[in-house]
């Protein structure tokens, strides 16, 4: 009887100080699991250090590593996208070359595989090495986009997870541009069950994790998965017709038996900035949900490959 084969995705972008021990680390846990083929598609995406030299040498060590290099980078989603469509796994293991996601942890989500759930995912209790302000921008991020997703974007869940075939074929069918991988599985359901986990300090090298970097991913994950927001304009347009309408009939019998109910230059401004502001801010939104209508309509590829390693 053939043996189940469980494909792994690793993007790796200026990961030179990390790929070798990565590749150690999975040859560990391949040699604990051996009622199971493994095979690795490392995506290189775009490195301008020595990534590419050092994955090559270790695609000519261990045919079950394979690599992929992408023309340019295209973010953690891009690379994520790119491995799914060279793999053929009756499950697949997303996680990222930092070292970040413990390849230990796989064995635990192969026994959960085996129990019958099809979407095991990483939910991080502790982040090590991480600054404060990464740390309150993933806080933020989850909390809101809970909220605008009616939670269908777990608190603290990673792309660090194990899916079921079924699984990663219908999140390689949605073909939107603009993609948010952690949204997309969560977004497709199936059977399944976070794993808690600590999430280490990077192994080596420097997070590319840069916070502006981090800010226009998480909009646009949760612009692209909750249209909430554009009803919020609405409300807001409610809102403000309703208290408008209330408040000119007091106004308006004061003006009649008292005169000028108000005499000030300042409330005047206060009051038109407010409704400016509170204007810039629905086409700010607005803006946002064009650019991603614009992305969508260019049909752009989500990655460009460049070269494809294997033996």
């Amino acid at each position: 009887m053939s043996k189940k084969l469980i494909s792994l995705i690793v993007p790796a972008y200026n990961e030179e100080d990390c790929v070798d021990e990565l590749f150690n680390r999975l040859g560990a846990v391949f040699a604990a699991e051996p009622q199971y083929d493994f095979e690795v598609v490392i995506v290189e995406n775009g490195s301008i250090d020595s990534t590419w030299v050092k994955l090559q040498a270790i695609a000519k060590k261990d045919s079950r590593f394979k690599i992929l290099k992408l023309s340019r980078n295209f973010r953690m989603d891009g690379g994520l996208t790119a491995g799914l469509d060279f793999i053929k796994g009756d499950a697949c293991v997303l996680m990222t070359a930092d070292l970040q996601d413990p390849p230990e942890l796989i064995p635990q989500f192969l026994r959960y595989w085996e129990q019958g759930y099809e979407n095991i995912f990483g939910v991080i209790t502790k982040r090590e090495g991480t600054g404060p302000i990464r740390t309150m921008n993933s806080k933020l991020f989850y909390w809101l986009a809970g909220k605008l997703t009616d939670g269908r974007i777990p608190r603290n869940a990673s792309d660090f997870r194990l899916v079921d075939r079924k699984v990663y074929e219908a999140v390689k069918s949605m073909t939107e541009r603009n993609r948010f991988v952690r949204g997309l599985f969560a977004w497709a359901g199936f059977n399944s069950i976070g794993v808690p986990m600590e999430r280490p300090p990077r192994f080596g090298g420097v997070s590319n994790a840069h916070t502006l970097k981090v800010l226009d991913l998480a909009f646009k994950g949760i612009f692209a998965h909750s249209y909430k927001p554009l009803r919020l304009i609405t409300v807001f347009g409610f809102v403000l017709s309703g208290l408008s309408f209330i408040s000119i009939i007091p106004l308006f019998f004061l003006w009649l038996f008292v005169g000028v109910p108000f005499a000030g230059f300042g409330t005047l401004v206060g009051l038109f900035l407010l409704v400016f502001g509170i204007v810039s801010l629905m086409l700010g939104i607005l803006s946002e949900y064009v650019g991603l209508i614009y992305e969508e309509v260019k049909a752009r590829p989500n990655y460009v490959v460049s070269e494809f390693l294997e033996r």
